[in-house]
């Protein structure tokens, strides 16, 4: 019998048949649906759900592969070159300016740069706060910047994130694996200044008792300890600007004018903050507190700014890691 003389109907079938055949995972749904009398949408769609549905180990596979990602990129691996670059050319600046029995900033406060500049000659450990009150206006925030707005614009312009979704992680889950990675950048980020200025440090001056800016001299232990804490202080300051530039990244496809925003957003802010008629809203910006650390450097130490640049931090993580959750759960993934 020729495909002329089939019945209307039984052809129609045929049709709706090929037509499943050709969408992978939909061969033979309609015979099922009709053998079972069942709504077979409902019914894949809970099978699918307990298919998805990632477990703990499942997850940190998840945060581990975006560590990865992250840290293999050689953008990222350059701008932590760059930051561990940073406090040896302080520490070489500050060596062959004393090198003639000068003193450096001045001796104390009194001079240009931080105020615990001048005692780096006496004591390399101060080539810590030195290099991170130092970064910490731009090279860090900067480096923090790149990274957040590359984090999901990046995987949009590169095509991945749609195949991201695919896989059982729920963009949920995949918003705070990405958002928990560039917080781990940013404790990195400080560490490597860190690292690189205490190695320096040791290198070009002596290591000894440390005296505090309160005038207290402590051990050399007890300045290492103090110089852990301004480390982690330092990468707590980030973390709003790490969910600013998170939501950033959300609202477009490319991954260069997400990281240009937020580095753009971050210039603005520091500018706003350094207008003096502007005092009425320096509080409720990002960098109003990072040099808080200093208090670390007391005896005994000042909590007041340290626990308002926390509150702070916390406040933008919270409105931004919000907003940027808002977005990418609503968004259109095409790309």
């Amino acid at each position: 019998m020729s495909r002329a003389e089939l019945p209307q109907d039984e052809q129609a079938g045929r049709a709706g048949h090929r037509e499943h055949r050709d969408r992978p995972g939909l061969q033979g749904r309609p015979e099922r649906e009709a053998a079972r009398g069942e709504p077979a949408p409902d019914r894949d769609r809970g099978l699918d759900e307990t298919r998805r549905r990632p477990g703990p180990l499942w997850t940190l596979g998840l945060f581990r592969s975006e560590l990865t990602v992250t840290f293999r990129r050689w953008r990222t691996l350059a701008l932590l070159a760059v930051l561990a670059a940073v406090p040896l050319l302080v520490g070489i600046a500050v060596r062959v300016e004393t090198g003639d029995g000068g003193s450096a900033g001045g001796g104390g406060g009194g001079g240009e740069g931080p105020p615990f500049i001048g005692q780096v000659t006496n004591n390399g450990l101060f080539l810590v706060f030195t290099a991170l009150a130092a970064t910490l206006p731009f090279f860090l925030p900067m480096a923090v910047g790149v990274v957040a707005g590359d984090s999901v614009a990046g995987e949009a312009s590169a095509g991945t994130l749609r195949y991201l979704l695919v896989a059982p992680a729920g963009r949920t889950r995949l918003l705070l694996a990405k958002f928990t990675a560039i917080l781990v950048f940013c404790l990195a980020a400080t560490l490597t200044v860190a690292v690189s200025a205490l190695a320096t440090g040791a290198l070009l001056f002596p290591l000894g008792e440390v005296t505090l800016l309160s005038g207290t001299t402590v051990s050399l232990a007890d300045g290492m300890l103090r110089a852990v804490a301004v480390a982690v202080a330092v990468a707590v300051s980030l973390v709003g600007l790490a969910a600013l530039g998170l939501f950033v990244s959300t609202l477009t496809n490319s991954g260069i004018a997400a990281m240009a925003t937020t580095v753009g957003l971050l210039i603005t802010v520091q500018i706003l903050g350094a207008i003096p008629q502007l005092d009425a809203i320096h509080p409720y910006l990002f960098p109003h507190h990072w040099m808080s650390f200093a208090d670390l450097l007391r005896d005994p130490v000042y909590w007041d700014d340290l626990l308002d640049n926390l509150r702070l931090q916390g406040l933008y993580a919270a409105v931004f890691g919000s907003a940027a959750w808002a977005r990418f759960t609503a968004r259109d993934i095409t790309v």
